[in-house]
């Protein structure tokens, strides 16, 4: 039995849901998500709760079940409260700044590097050294963080790169003489 499926999503205060063509669609004050529902379990909305019955016990319809639960209840949190990444741009003259609907970082290359943001995440630099993403989908947002943190991923011996901001990077030591 999935530990996870088994237990309702929660509604949050502000946010309607409802099923639509299979897909349970929630709005709310941050915006409209889509999560996606299968054949196998079926989905019932109860006054403030959704809940997932499985309708075999076979281990792909287990591992679904879990799995839809927990992609709605990203989703319904991430209309109600939003989603938000914060990264650090750590190193000598590292910088970033937004423009418009892009983020131009300087990263010690010979070139600034410009990234676009797809629609649905916004950014906002607190400082030239912090980045703060944020948005309503949860695996949108954690996918630009990953990305941007991708372009220049943290190095172990002076801890120069992106990183998130509770990130611990352990520094090696150098060689010896």
């Amino acid at each position: 039995m999935s530990r996870i499926g088994k237990n309702p999503v929660e509604i949050p205060q502000g946010v309607t849901a409802k099923i639509e063509n299979n897909f349970l669609v929630f709005s709310g004050a941050k915006g409209v998500l889509s999560s996606p529902c299968h054949s196998s379990v079926s989905v019932e909305i109860q006054e403030n709760k959704i809940v997932f019955v499985p309708k075999d016990t076979t281990k792909a319809v287990r591992s679904l079940w879990g799995t839809l639960r927990s992609l709605a209840n990203n989703a319904a949190q991430g209309v109600a409260h939003g989603v938000t990444h914060d990264l650090v741009l750590k190193g000598v003259g590292f910088r970033a700044a937004v423009k418009g609907r892009s983020i131009e970082m300087n990263l010690g290359f010979s070139h600034p590097v410009i990234y676009q943001l797809p629609e649905g995440v916004d950014a906002k630099c607190t400082s030239q050294v912090e980045i703060t993403l944020s948005g309503c989908d949860k695996q949108l947002v954690g996918q630009v963080a990953a990305e941007i943190k991708k372009l220049r991923p943290v190095e172990p011996y002076k801890g120069k790169g992106i990183r998130t901001k509770d990130q611990y990077v352990r520094i090696k030591e150098g060689k010896k003489k």
